[in-house]
């Protein structure tokens, strides 16, 4: 692992980590092993071991990787697909998890152990009276038992050695059975729009009730309808990680005044670590805030917020481009209600800082522009610069990309396939650095323009500065939100379906592929659908 990483490079947990994994290694040593000191162990050769057959693997020929991927096809075709009632279904995880360190989320109490190999002998498969049991491919053992349960979905288990819970071997998220789940699930929670005003009439009455345990229930409902808190539950920290809920949160979760303002002030600041170990840290004012009315989370706020959107007379003027970032902006404040958090990786970073880049040189582009037009339009004496050629480099660049091809078709040893790689790469480079000179003088001419030609240009400039803009500003306020648990998890899909429809926003700039093919169900609905108590009642 990279000792820079985020479970080795955490000084939170990095002794967690190496504690476990030490202990566990030590146990597999044996007693009498010459080895006792994590520290006195040097890692590097390992690291540097795995880092050379990275490096290896990338020196792969195209009739390997195609090899592979027919292995893999085959592979998918035997086990990736089940007869359920008839019915042809795709199964999500037939793969095993292979054995190595279980990392978990945060500062979990078990990271660093080790994930001990599943023999089959583990594995129970849940198959039909009738069906062919699948061979058991690994020679000298045998399936742990067969068994025929219609109730259960599931069509594989085994119990893994870390928290010693079952895994299971499902079908796959687009599968019908999925689908029904899911739509059943959004429709109990549409019939909820007709019984929310109740329960919180209820609950406000139940907060000045004389007894204390209503008036703790009153609170407990307050918190999670208004702050979008997960109920939780009791935990054992030494088995998993500290992370809690609203009727699991303890003192130190709570900072009563925090800004030391004394007096009539009802502000509480909730800290805490919630689902997936994210930090949950919000200010809030029950005094002022525990009668107001607020919008509930999930489905109705993501509904809410595109109807306050759609009503602005200036929205069904806006672009497609424009309207999906009014879409992003609704989804990103269910997010943030849900407290859907990620980290922001090193890619993201990388990412972020490229497109600043790019839009720093477009300004400048632009501005290189406007003096050449004043140049060209007064017809001074003073030239104007004229684009270089870039068929050498990029010449350059395809050769080198065709020798590093040649290279890997050729290579036979673990030397040769790592300096074809290396080849590879700085060939890679050549072909970046060719595209950064295109882009650099992408504003020039080959021959001195008029000025009609520098006018036009400009506008065109413009337009591209402010799309950068606008992408540039989408990914950095969306780089630390989780979007994408939203739209799978907690939002009807049948919501964002019949916006698009509604404002002609293609479905493929809201649903990923994946999402697409999760929701199949929800494509059907009509422009005019509406998240609501009577469609619940419809189901």
């Amino acid at each position: 692992m990279d000792p820079e990483g985020m479970h080795l490079g955490n000084p939170k947990t990095s002794p967690i980590f190496i504690k476990n994994f030490f202990a566990d290694f030590r146990q597999i040593l044996g007693k009498q092993h010459v080895i006792r000191d994590f520290k006195k162990c040097d890692w590097e050769p390992i690291r540097r071991h795995l880092n050379e057959q990275k490096i290896i693997k990338k020196a792969i020929s195209d009739k390997e990787r195609q090899v592979n991927k027919e292995t893999r096809n085959e592979a998918m075709f035997q086990f990736g697909y089940a007869l359920v009632d008839g019915h042809i279904e795709k199964v999500g995880n037939y793969n095993m998890e292979p054995p190595g360190a279980f990392r978990g989320r945060g500062e979990h109490p078990k990271a660093g152990k080790l994930k001990h190999r599943v023999d089959p002998e583990q594995v129970f498969l849940n198959v039909s009276e009738c069906a062919r049991v699948p061979p058991c491919t690994v020679p000298g053992h045998a399936w742990g038992e067969l068994r025929h349960d219609p109730q259960v979905q599931w069509l594989g288990q085994w119990k893994e050695n870390i928290n010693n819970q079952v895994k299971y071997m499902q079908l796959a998220a687009q599968s019908s059975f999925k689908g029904k789940s899911d739509r059943s699930k959004y429709n109990k929670a549409a019939l909820l729009c007709g019984n929310i005003d109740k329960i919180r009439d209820s609950y406000k009455k139940k907060l000045k009730a004389k007894s204390l345990e209503a008036r703790q229930l009153a609170t407990a409902m307050w918190v999670i309808d208004k702050l979008a808190l997960r109920v939780g539950g009791e935990k054992d920290t030494d088995e998993e990680a500290d992370t809690v809920g609203c009727c699991s949160l303890r003192v130190e979760h709570l900072n009563f005044d925090p800004n030391d303002e004394g007096g009539d002030c009802k502000e509480i600041e909730l800290e805490f670590l919630g689902k997936d170990s994210m930090l949950f840290k919000q200010t809030i004012d029950f005094g002022a805030t525990m009668y107001t009315e607020n919008n509930g989370m999930g489905e109705q706020t993501l509904q809410d917020e595109l109807m306050k959107t759609e009503a602005i007379k200036s929205f069904h003027s806006l672009t497609p481009a424009e309207k999906v970032v009014e879409y992003n902006n609704a989804n990103r404040d269910v997010a943030i209600l849900c407290n859907h958090q990620r980290t922001v990786s090193k890619a993201q970073t990388t990412q972020l800082e490229t497109i600043g880049s790019k839009l720093a040189m477009l300004k400048k582009q632009k501005s290189m522009l406007k003096k050449m037009w004043k140049i060209v339009y007064n017809g001074t004496d003073k030239k104007i610069p004229m684009k270089k050629s870039e068929d050498k480099m990029v010449e350059a660049a395809q050769k080198a990309i065709e020798k590093a091809k040649k290279m890997k078709d050729k290579a036979v040893t673990n030397e040769e396939k790592i300096a074809a790689t290396e080849a590879d790469e700085k060939a890679k480079q050549q072909r970046r650095d060719a595209q950064d000179m295109k882009f650099t003088q992408a504003h020039l001419w080959d021959k001195q323009p008029s000025p009609d030609q520098i006018a036009k240009r400009i506008k065109v400039w413009s337009s591209k500065i402010s799309k950068m803009e606008l992408n540039l500003k989408h990914k950095d306020d969306n780089k630390e939100v989780s979007l994408g648990t939203s739209k799978l998890n907690y939002m009807d899909p049948r919501i964002s379906v019949a916006w698009c429809k509604r404002n002609e926003v293609p479905i493929e700039k809201i649903f990923s592929k994946t999402m697409r093919d999760k929701f199949n169900w929800a494509m059907a609905v009509p422009s005019d659908w509406e998240f609501n108590a009577k469609m619940g009642e419809q189901g």
